[in-house]
C-alpha cells in the first residue's frame, strides 16, 4: 500500500493513538499484532512502523520498537489526506451536480461516472446507493440511476434534523472553550470568506464549497458517526441538490458570509452568548432562504 493513499494516512493516525495510549518508555507489539489492531497487512505495518521511526516518535531496531516520544498534532495527517475514496466522490459529485445543474430526472451512468471521477466503479456504486437510501438518487436497469426531485415537505423535514444536529455540535464547541478544534478550525475560515467579499461579484459562486466546509467542519468537529453521514445528504440538499432560483443568488451568498463572520468573530471575542445567537440567526436565515428560493418539485 502506498504511503500516499488515504487507508496509509488513516492507519498511521490510529498507530499513532496507540503510541499516545503507550506512552514513554513504553513499546508497540508484534508486527502480526499490529497488523491485526490496525486492519492492515503486515508490509503496510512496516510501513507504518518505518513513517514513526523516521518522525523520531519510536525507536525500531528488528522487534524492538520502543516509544521516544508522545505525537504532537503537527504528526497526524489531516482528515482531507485520509478521507475515504467514497468521501471523496461525494464531494465532487455534489459539485457536478451544481455545475452541470443537473435536473431532477436526469440519469447517471456508472461508466460515466467512473471516468469523470477517475475512481472505481465499486466506490462509484457505494456512494450511490448510499444516497439512494433517501429517495435522492433511484436504481434503474444496466447499472444507471436517476437523479429526482423532492418535496419541500421533504427539505423542510430534512432541515429540522439538521438544527438539532448543529446547534447540538455548536454548542459543544462554545463548552470545549477557546482554542478547541472546532472554534480554531472555524476561526481559520475567515480569510477565505473575506477574500470571497472582496471580489463578490465575480466569486460569489465559490461560496457554497466554503459554505459546506463552515458546516462541516462543526459536524466532523463533534466526532458522531451517525451525525457525520447525516451531514452528507443536508450538503447534497442544501448545498447542490435542489435548483435554486438564481436571480438573487449573489445577494444570498453576500448574506450569509456575513453570517459567518459574525460568528467568527463573536468566537475570536470568547463571547460564546453572541456566538449562539449569531449561529442560530444564522440557521433561521438559512431556513427562510431554502424556502423562498428553492424551485420546488
Amino acid at each position: 500500500m502506498s504511503r500516499d493513499s488515504s487507508t496509509f494516512k488513516e492507519s498511521y493516525n490510529q498507530a499513532l493513538d496507540l503510541v499516545r495510549d503507550i506512552g514513554v518508555p513504553g513499546a508497540l507489539p508484534t508486527e502480526s499484532a499490529l497488523s491485526g489492531s490496525l486492519s492492515v497487512s503486515r508490509t503496510t505495518v512496516r510501513a507504518i512502523l518505518g513513517g514513526l521511526d523516521e518522525a523520531g516518535i519510536i525507536a525500531w531496531e528488528g522487534r524492538s520498537k520502543r516509544v521516544l516520544r508522545t505525537p504532537k498534532k503537527s504528526d497526524y495527517f489531516g482528515k482531507a489526506e485520509t478521507a475515504s475514496a467514497t468521501a471523496k466522490v461525494s464531494s465532487r459529485f455534489m459539485e457536478y451536480v451544481l455545475n452541470s445543474n443537473l435536473a431532477p430526472g436526469s440519469a447517471l451512468h456508472e461508466s460515466d461516472l467512473k471516468k469523470r471521477f477517475d475512481t472505481s466503479s465499486s466506490v462509484i456504486r457505494e456512494f450511490l446507493i448510499k444516497f439512494s437510501r433517501f429517495g435522492l438518487i433511484t436504481k434503474e436497469r444496466n447499472h444507471s440511476w436517476v437523479l429526482r426531485g423532492f418535496t419541500l415537505d421533504f427539505a423542510e423535514e430534512l432541515f429540522e434534523v439538521r438544527e438539532m444536529f448543529e446547534l447540538r455540535a455548536f454548542e459543544a464547541a462554545l463548552q470545549a472553550g477557546p482554542g478547541s478544534p472546532a472554534q480554531t478550525e472555524l476561526i481559520a475560515l475567515a480569510p477565505q470568506h473575506e477574500a470571497i467579499l472582496k471580489r463578490i461579484d465575480d466569486d460569489y459562486l465559490a461560496f457554497p464549497r466554503l459554505d459546506e466546509r463552515f458546516h462541516r467542519t462543526l459536524v466532523e468537529a463533534y466526532d458522531n458517526r451517525f451525525m457525520t453521514d447525516f451531514f452528507e445528504v443536508v450538503a447534497m440538499v442544501f448545498h447542490y441538490h435542489y435548483r435554486w432560483n438564481r436571480g438573487d443568488e449573489k445577494e444570498r451568498n453576500f448574506d450569509a458570509i456575513h453570517e459567518h463572520l459574525r460568528i467568527i468573530r463573536a468566537l475570536e471575542a470568547g463571547d460564546t452568548q453572541a456566538a449562539s445567537e449569531a449561529f442560530r440567526a444564522h440557521l433561521g436565515n438559512a431556513r427562510r432562504t431554502m424556502v423562498a428560493s428553492a424551485l420546488w418539485e
